[in-house]
């Protein structure tokens, strides 16, 4: 997705921000080697500051997905409570007026 973004940047001309947590996955050493490269291309990984939940609005849509959209249920396994989880950030986006966008990643997989 980030190869993605950078590339859309550069295809551009114009500079493109990513807020970012520093979860585990956007912190490792693959990342890390592609930073240079990704700003290179007009792409710039902002990081939060560490435990800042009030300013990662992602948080926010997290409590209220838990809270209204899959309060109460049990699932059997992972793949049904992915399946909720994906209808439930639907039924928030309509709710909330604003689209949104399932992003499939490729096979590579970070340590």
């Amino acid at each position: 997705m980030m190869e993605k973004e950078a590339q859309e940047a550069e295809e551009a001309g114009r500079t493109r921000v990513i807020v970012q947590d520093n979860g585990p996955i956007h912190r490792c050493k693959e990342a890390q080697k592609l930073w240079l490269k990704w700003e290179s291309q007009g792409l710039y990984i902002f990081f939060l500051p560490e435990y800042c939940s009030q300013m990662n609005p992602i948080e926010l849509e997290w409590q209220h997905l838990k809270k209204d959209e899959l309060c109460g249920q049990m699932f059997d396994d992972e793949l049904d409570l992915a399946y909720a989880v994906i209808d439930g950030v639907k039924a928030r986006g309509e709710k909330g007026n604003f689209s949104t966008q399932r992003v499939k990643f490729n096979s590579i997989h970070f340590a």
